[in-house]
């Protein structure tokens, strides 16, 4: 490629219509975090990370057919919350607690170790911690090891 067509799609990719997009982008996803991520931290439960093994899902209990949808639309909202909180980390927002919410709401092999390492650093913890005390919720307490 010369240099003339290189600056044409550098033009082409910031452009003021573009730029406008992602500007929308993530004012949107700072205000939709700002409301969400609070919403599911205060739901957790202060013991969650109190057991070395992951609770039972209360999705178990459902027929299979609709176990499998809702495991199917939960692990797409994860999805969604993880490459949204990436997002965030370079753009306004929530980033970091946005993933954590989003690894929480997923499903995977190793997933509550990884949630209860992730908790234990004093950061997050003191974070979560901070945004239950506001809603007047027990705190988290610290994964024991």
């Amino acid at each position: 490629m010369d240099p003339v067509s290189i600056w044409t799609h550098w033009e082409r990719l910031f452009s003021p219509a573009v730029l406008g997009w992602i500007s929308l982008l993530s004012a949107l996803t700072f205000v939709v975090s700002l409301m969400v991520v609070p919403l599911i931290a205060v739901r957790i439960p202060p013991d969650y990370f109190d057991s070395k093994r992951r609770h039972r899902s209360a999705l178990r209990r459902l027929h299979p057919a609709l176990f499998m949808v809702a495991f199917t639309l939960k692990n797409a909202l994860a999805v969604i919350l993880v490459a949204g909180g990436i997002i965030m980390l370079v753009l306004p927002g929530q980033g970091i607690l946005t993933i954590l919410i989003g690894i929480a709401v997923s499903n995977f092999p190793g997933k509550y170790r990884l949630e209860r390492r992730l908790v234990s650093l004093p950061g997050v913890l003191a974070a979560i911690n901070w945004i239950r005390g506001k809603a007047r919720v027990e705190p988290l307490r610290k994964p024991a090891d």
